[in-house]
């Protein structure tokens, strides 16, 4: 298992049109992918997971991940979501 935390910089936080990058990044990886906010946590590769939690600009999120390609899917999703604006 490997996790990262990272800061939310999109001016709408994880909503709508990030989430849908979000959802779909992780999607390409086998591995299961988590993010954790304010002590919930949700599957990246639910919508309505990621969606559920609410997240807004400038909070931290953990991004969690654990399978055969888990090192790649916590850094190219961190890497999203710290490029998102």
């Amino acid at each position: 298992m490997v996790s990262r935390e990272v800061v939310v910089n999109s001016s709408t936080g994880l909503h709508a049109r990030p989430a849908t990058l979000l959802v779909k990044k992780a999607s390409s990886f086998k591995s299961d992918i988590s993010i954790e906010f304010k002590g919930k946590k949700a599957n990246v590769k639910s919508l309505i997971g990621v969606l559920s939690l609410a997240v807004t600009r400038d909070s931290k999120v953990t991004v969690i991940a654990s399978g055969d390609d888990e090192a790649l899917a916590v850094e190219e999703i961190s890497k999203l979501i710290e490029s998102m604006e």
